[in-house]
């Protein structure tokens, strides 16, 4: 009996550790993608900031349409992932050719929206987020040139979101390299070498750095594809196995895509609203959300790579280790929660050693890493249940549902009369638009007990 007992352990202890390697070899270099990526977004605003403050929240507020165009391109991505994670459970690369096909045919069709709308109208959408007419001038010199970056965006993203799907994240942490060392070169060779003291070609000088990187982002996915990839870029085809993939596509992606776009339209609002406040309040919410980005990297880690093992059971029809995965995962979730806000506290006085602020902005900036460092533990959780395992599992309306009730109808309105009716004090308005994940935070953990989420949602093309 006790040789029985101590082989059902060692057989659990073997498959835990394989998990944990599994988990390890995928949140790794996923948050190391989420760095690199926050740390671009953190060296544009920081060598921007020593120029002026005006620049760095110019560009900071032009980044909102970038930021609105990357809501759609995570809604295709997470798409082309749930059903990438599951047929690669089967080891159907065949299907994932195509659904590679599918994400690009529609990722590229978004990109030249907005780099249409970005090249010809950037006045008109900066309108949109201030009035200050500084802010506008400098913003609407960057939108104009980076929106060439969009064309090549869209593409390279969904190919790194496939080849993460089938557990090769490293690839997307490697190219990122490439890029951010790239982008930052550049970034300090215009601000600091070819125009110190000119913001204007400075800032057009940042968005070529950032279009320069796009490309050349996309250049190594084409050659890892052709050399290295087990799926290639193509064309879609049309045929009886395409049209059935285009309508799953369509079904899983469309209500993650609606959720991605009320959750960033409403955080693109309360960047409105913050614009309309005061100029100083803008440049002290830029620094916060850089970062809270840089603090919770791990933090969605943790909910890509828990998602890609989850739909990779789900589509081996391996519902029990599914279950297991997301209980250990949430566990995760909740300890790098914690860390990323400790983290944000701790790093606090090199923040206002480094950025450059009047001392209005300073006071705000101080109050908004408080509130950030609890809004990272609520963000971590949501971000792995709602973001990562729910759409791994086919439960992707939850999402869309929850953030339009708790978006648009609680935080928008208590944020509009905070600012224009109330007339709160920044930081309270602050705090008040913070309030979302812990307002999803009880919805999603009875959703979670409730295992609607537990789908196999592949098809058998044989």
């Amino acid at each position: 009996m006790g040789c029985v007992v101590w082989q059902h352990v060692r057989t659990e202890i073997t498959k835990n550790s394989d998990f944990n390697r599994a988990l390890i070899s995928l949140v790794l270099p996923i948050a190391l993608q989420n760095l690199i990526s926050a740390a671009v977004i953190a060296a544009d605003v920081v060598m921007l900031g020593i120029i002026n403050q005006s620049a760095m929240s110019a560009v900071s507020l032009a980044g909102q349409v970038t930021f609105v165009l990357t809501l759609f391109y995570m809604g295709m991505a997470t798409g082309a992932g749930i059903l990438t994670a599951q047929y690669w459970g089967r080891k159907d690369v065949k299907t994932i050719q195509h659904v590679l096909s599918i994400a690009n045919m529609f990722s590229f069709g978004i990109s030249i929206f907005f780099f249409g709308l970005s090249l010809c109208f950037p006045e008109m959408l900066m309108r949109l987020f201030t009035n200050d007419i500084e802010l506008i001038k400098y913003g609407t010199i960057f939108l104009r040139a980076v929106s060439f970056s969009y064309i090549a965006m869209g593409i390279s993203q969904m190919y790194l979101s496939v080849m993460k799907s089938m557990e090769n994240a490293r690839l997307s942490a490697w190219v990122s390299s490439i890029c951010l060392i790239l982008n930052i070169a550049l970034n300090a060779l215009c601000v600091f070498v070819l125009f110190p003291g000119m913001p204007e070609k400075a800032i057009t000088g940042v968005a070529v750095s950032t279009v320069c990187a796009r490309f050349i982002e996309l250049g190594c996915c084409i050659v890892h594809s052709i050399r290295r990839g087990e799926v290639r870029f193509h064309l879609p085809l049309r045929d009886d196995m395409e049209r059935h993939l285009r309508n799953d596509f369509l079904k899983y992606t469309m209500p993650i895509q609606a959720n991605y776009f009320v959750w960033g339209g409403a955080l693109t609002v309360t960047t409105v609203i913050i614009g309309h406040v005061s100029a100083d309040m803008v440049a002290s919410n830029s620094i916060a959300t850089v970062v809270k980005n840089l603090a919770i990297v791990f933090c969605g880690g943790i909910a890509s790579g828990g998602a890609v093992l989850v739909g990779k059971y789900l589509g081996s029809s391996d519902r029990k280790m599914a279950i297991k995965v997301g209980k250990r995962i949430n566990l995760y979730a909740l300890i790098f929660g914690v860390v990323a806000g400790g983290t944000i506290l701790l790093i606090k006085p090199v923040v206002f050693h480094i950025v450059d602020l009047n001392g209005t902005a300073q006071a705000y900036l101080n109050g908004m890493l408080y509130i950030c460092a609890y809004y990272c533990i609520g963000k971590s959780i949501n971000s792995t249940i709602i973001g990562g395992i729910f759409p791994a599992g086919g439960d992707a309306k939850f999402g869309l549902w929850c953030d339009s009730v708790v978006m648009w109808f609680i935080i928008l309105p208590l944020g509009y009369m905070s600012a224009f009716v109330w007339h709160v004090h920044p930081i309270i308005l602050y705090a008040v638009i913070s309030l979302d994940e812990m307002i999803k935070l009880p919805l999603a953990i009875i959703r979670y007990r409730q295992y609607r989420w537990l789908n196999n949602i592949t098809r058998d093309f044989t």
